[in-house]
């Protein structure tokens, strides 16, 4: 059977950097079921105290959504689940630099899109399906929510080729707006951009997909 990937990890740990100065809430001396309902906040500071328990719970709360966006950039199930398990080795390792400012949600989607892009050689597109996979409509511009319909019409395969020939800044945003539904602010901060760029991209990204899918047919 499969292990799953917060079981993967542990099979390779590395170790968090620990902040200075921080005092943690989490009572290090509670049992392991009282962080099962802990905020994310709760919980790194808890693992920066010693308590591995509340890294499990995060990956455990959070895989599914970072395994998800990993499915979209790459060409099978397993290599998803390849670089999900990078991805929290390395939010792990760098736990001690999250300063809370954006969730961690945003925090752990920033690290898996750039652990993404930087796999340019993942970018063959794929024939599997996702369950799940198609977003609900967006409500902010009628072009959007055509071009959006649009992309969840054609065929899964055809749409993953289109979108792996997309620049690389264009394919994240289109990504993580049109599959996760996340708003233009927060697609700004995952990829370190303003606003008006991030919408900017989104709207040569759909032109361009419309092209691309239109001369496929």
């Amino acid at each position: 059977m499969q292990r799953t990937i917060a079981e993967r990890f542990w099979a390779a740990p590395a170790k968090p950097e620990q902040k200075t100065g921080v005092h943690s809430s989490a009572d290090a001396s509670a049992s392991n079921d009282d962080l099962t309902d802990a905020g994310d906040r709760a919980l790194v500071e808890a693992c920066l105290s010693g308590r591995r328990v509340a890294f499990d719970i995060i990956v455990q709360r959070h895989q599914r959504q970072v395994y998800q966006l990993c499915y979209r950039f790459v060409p099978r199930h397993e290599d998803a689940s390849d670089l999900a398990q990078d991805v929290f080795v390395r939010a792990y390792r760098a736990l001690g630099g999250f300063k809370g400012d954006a969730a961690l949600a945003t925090w752990l989607y920033r690290i898996a899109v750039n652990v993404c892009l930087s796999r340019s050689a993942l970018k063959t597109p794929a024939h599997e399906s996702l369950d799940g996979a198609r977003g609900r409509e967006h409500e902010d511009g009628r072009t959007e929510r055509a071009d959006s319909r649009l992309l969840r019409g054609e065929r899964a395969a055809q749409v993953r080729a289109a979108i792996a020939r997309l620049p690389d800044r264009q394919r994240a945003t289109v990504i993580l707006r049109v599959y996760h539904d996340l708003p233009h602010a927060e697609i700004a901060g995952i990829l370190g951009s303003s606003v008006g760029a991030t919408k900017a991209n989104l709207f040569h990204a759909l032109a361009n997909l419309k092209k691309l899918l239109q001369a496929g047919r």
